[in-house]
């Protein structure tokens, strides 16, 4: 049984609405305030009561303005850094792509040696493309004859080393 992950919307969903709940009790009370203000007569700010619940009326609007603010500013962020991991995935797709066109894997071979750098298992290569582990084995030699490695270890930190070796570019211009 596979559970779905909550994206964004749906995380935020209970925040939202209990900063909408915040507000409605924010109204309540501001309107209680005003209402107790009338009744008292003027100067009302001689009534310690009044006072108190009017404190408490601008405290709570005050909590609900910061919480406003840090959730747009945590949303924001969280847009950030999905556009920053779309272009890092992005930037290793390319240098995944270019090592392999430079070895001269075959179409199969890309296919096993991406599976392979995805973490999967030999048996697990081999059900995805429907082929024997003696083949996927096979292909896995001749992958890593080519990259000029021994094994899955050495493989992976060949992609590992360029990622941290490839030089950042300046993020475009607005992001």
């Amino acid at each position: 049984m596979t559970t779905a992950t909550p994206t964004g919307a749906e995380r935020s969903a209970p925040l939202v609405g209990l900063i909408a709940v915040q507000i409605l009790c924010a109204a309540f009370f501001l309107f209680d305030v005003a209402k107790d203000g009338i009744e008292i007569g003027w100067p009302p700010f001689t009534h310690w009561e009044f006072v108190v619940e009017l404190l408490a009326a601008l405290s709570l609007i005050a909590a609900v303005a910061v919480e406003l603010r840090w959730l747009m500013a945590l949303l924001r962020r969280k847009a950030h850094l999905e556009r920053q991991l779309s272009l890092a995935a992005g930037a290793f797709h390319d240098i995944v792509a270019a090592q392999f066109e430079s070895w001269g894997l075959t179409p199969s071979e890309q296919d096993v040696a991406m599976l392979t750098l995805k973490g999967l298992a030999i048996a697990e290569i081999a059900e995805i493309r429907g082929s024997a582990e003696g083949t996927v084995k096979s292909h896995l030699n001749g992958i890593y004859r080519k990259a000029g490695v021994t094994g899955r270890g050495a493989f992976l930190s060949l992609f590992i080393e360029e990622l941290m070796s490839t030089p950042r570019s300046a993020p475009p211009e607005g992001a």
